[in-house]
Protein backbone atom coordinates (compact mmCIF):
# COMPACT_ATOMS: atom_id res chain seq x y z
CA UNK A 1 0.00 0.00 0.00
CA UNK A 2 1.19 3.42 -0.96
CA UNK A 3 2.09 5.93 2.10
CA UNK A 4 2.14 9.80 2.28
CA UNK A 5 5.47 11.27 1.97
CA UNK A 6 4.52 13.05 5.12
CA UNK A 7 4.76 9.92 7.01
CA UNK A 8 8.95 9.76 6.56
CA UNK A 9 10.90 12.15 9.09
CA UNK A 10 13.15 12.82 5.73
CA UNK A 11 13.71 12.37 2.08
CA UNK A 12 17.16 11.59 0.58
CA UNK A 13 17.95 11.49 -3.02
CA UNK A 14 18.12 8.00 -4.61
CA UNK A 15 21.79 8.73 -5.67
CA UNK A 16 23.43 5.47 -6.88
CA UNK A 17 27.16 4.71 -7.67
CA UNK A 18 28.57 4.71 -11.34
CA UNK A 19 30.57 1.51 -11.78
CA UNK A 20 33.94 4.26 -12.06
CA UNK A 21 32.90 5.27 -8.65
CA UNK A 22 32.40 2.15 -7.49
CA UNK A 23 34.83 -0.31 -8.84
CA UNK A 24 38.29 -0.79 -9.13
CA UNK A 25 39.39 -0.80 -13.15
CA UNK A 26 42.05 -3.79 -12.43
CA UNK A 27 40.08 -5.84 -10.26
CA UNK A 28 36.30 -8.38 -10.99
CA UNK A 29 33.81 -8.97 -8.50
CA UNK A 30 31.02 -11.07 -8.02
CA UNK A 31 27.18 -9.82 -7.45
CA UNK A 32 27.45 -10.61 -3.64
CA UNK A 33 30.55 -8.07 -3.42
CA UNK A 34 28.98 -5.18 -5.68
CA UNK A 35 25.96 -5.33 -3.09
CA UNK A 36 27.87 -4.76 -0.28
CA UNK A 37 29.80 -1.89 -2.09
CA UNK A 38 26.58 -0.48 -3.15
CA UNK A 39 25.78 -0.39 0.49
CA UNK A 40 29.49 1.44 1.32
CA UNK A 41 30.96 -2.21 3.27
CA UNK A 42 34.03 -4.03 2.30
CA UNK A 43 33.52 -6.28 -0.34
CA UNK A 44 34.33 -9.27 2.23
CA UNK A 45 32.04 -7.58 5.32
CA UNK A 46 30.46 -10.48 6.85
CA UNK A 47 26.74 -9.64 6.64
CA UNK A 48 23.65 -12.46 7.76
CA UNK A 49 22.20 -14.10 4.42
CA UNK A 50 19.05 -12.16 5.28
CA UNK A 51 20.90 -8.82 4.95
CA UNK A 52 22.22 -10.18 2.06
CA UNK A 53 19.20 -11.25 0.05
CA UNK A 54 17.98 -7.52 0.50
CA UNK A 55 21.62 -5.70 -0.89
CA UNK A 56 21.04 -8.43 -4.10
CA UNK A 57 17.84 -6.46 -4.54
CA UNK A 58 19.29 -2.99 -5.19
CA UNK A 59 22.91 -4.81 -6.91
CA UNK A 60 21.19 -6.86 -9.37
CA UNK A 61 19.63 -4.01 -11.14
CA UNK A 62 22.41 -1.97 -10.79
CA UNK A 63 24.28 -4.59 -12.37
CA UNK A 64 21.40 -4.89 -15.50
CA UNK A 65 20.89 -0.82 -15.92
CA UNK A 66 25.36 -0.30 -15.82
CA UNK A 67 25.91 -3.17 -17.99
CA UNK A 68 27.00 -1.19 -21.36
CA UNK A 69 30.09 -0.21 -18.33
CA UNK A 70 30.57 -3.81 -17.44
CA UNK A 71 32.76 -6.85 -18.31
CA UNK A 72 31.85 -9.96 -17.52
CA UNK A 73 33.60 -13.49 -16.46
CA UNK A 74 32.50 -16.93 -16.47
CA UNK A 75 32.74 -18.65 -12.77
CA UNK A 76 36.53 -20.35 -12.60
CA UNK A 77 34.72 -23.45 -10.95
CA UNK A 78 31.31 -24.92 -10.79
CA UNK A 79 31.19 -23.38 -7.37
CA UNK A 80 31.88 -19.54 -7.30
CA UNK A 81 29.17 -17.05 -8.63
CA UNK A 82 30.54 -15.10 -12.05
CA UNK A 83 32.45 -11.70 -11.76
CA UNK A 84 31.45 -8.37 -13.08
CA UNK A 85 34.60 -5.47 -13.68
CA UNK A 86 34.73 -2.78 -15.02
CA UNK A 87 34.86 -2.19 -18.89
CA UNK A 88 37.93 -1.06 -20.37
CA UNK A 89 39.09 -0.39 -23.97
CA UNK A 90 40.85 -4.37 -24.99
CA UNK A 91 38.78 -5.74 -23.06
CA UNK A 92 36.82 -7.92 -24.75
CA UNK A 93 38.76 -10.88 -27.46
CA UNK A 94 36.29 -9.64 -30.08
CA UNK A 95 36.80 -5.35 -29.68
CA UNK A 96 39.02 -3.75 -32.13
CA UNK A 97 40.94 -1.04 -30.15
CA UNK A 98 41.16 0.91 -33.78
CA UNK A 99 37.26 1.23 -33.32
Amino acid sequence: MPTDKAEFSALYPCDFYTPEELLEPESMYTVYEIARLLQGLEPDADIDEGTEEILLDWAIPWVMNNADDLVVAEPRTDDEPGYYGLRAEGDLADEDPAE
